[in-house]
């Protein structure tokens, strides 16, 4: 399963490089839920990856975020 959503995610950055970079943290929120999936497994990675997804808005400063 870890992989599985590992693959899905990575899918999905292949397609979004097409689009402007947009992500004020580093590492992109894409890449912060593949790192959080692959460290603490798919529950609390996904668990992870929503809530930065969620501190991502425009009075965020963003920056350098790593997974925990």
């Amino acid at each position: 399963m870890r992989r599985l959503c590992i693959a899905l995610i990575r899918a999905y950055q292949r397609t979004s490089r097409l689009r402007p970079r947009m992500c004020k943290f580093e590492p992109t929120c894409s890449e912060y839920m593949a790192q959080a999936i692959a460290k603490h497994g798919v529950i609390r990675g996904i668990g992870l990856g929503c809530w930065r997804i969620l501190r991502c808005n425009p009075w965020s400063m963003g920056g350098d975020d790593p997974v925990p």
